[in-house]
């Protein structure tokens, strides 16, 4: 026999995850990882170091040619990153 006031797998999982804190450190890692889907796997090779801290991406670039010009186009990006994701974890993006 079935239960009526029964929950989804994932309702559950996302519930824990909010309860015991770690939605947010996990969906830092799925910003991360969306890096290189967003901009593709050229930007991502002149990458050498992604990091989330207070809301803020912190990009580390080998090029500073591409540091340049993504930093015109950040809040593209910051927009794409978070839309791939689907929750806003990050409010600013910086290029070092």
């Amino acid at each position: 026999m079935r239960k009526r006031n029964t929950e989804s797998l994932r309702d559950v999982i996302n519930q824990v995850l909010k309860t015991n804190h770690l939605d947010k450190k996990l969906n830092e890692k799925h910003l991360i990882e969306a890096w290189s889907k967003v901009l593709g796997e050229n930007i991502k090779q002149y990458t050498t170091e992604l990091s989330v801290k207070n809301r803020v991406l912190y990009v580390t670039l080998s090029s500073s040619v591409l540091r340049h010009d993504l930093f015109l186009s950040r809040s593209e990006i910051k927009n794409s990153l978070n839309r791939e994701v689907g929750v806003e974890v990050i409010k600013d993006i910086i290029f070092r």
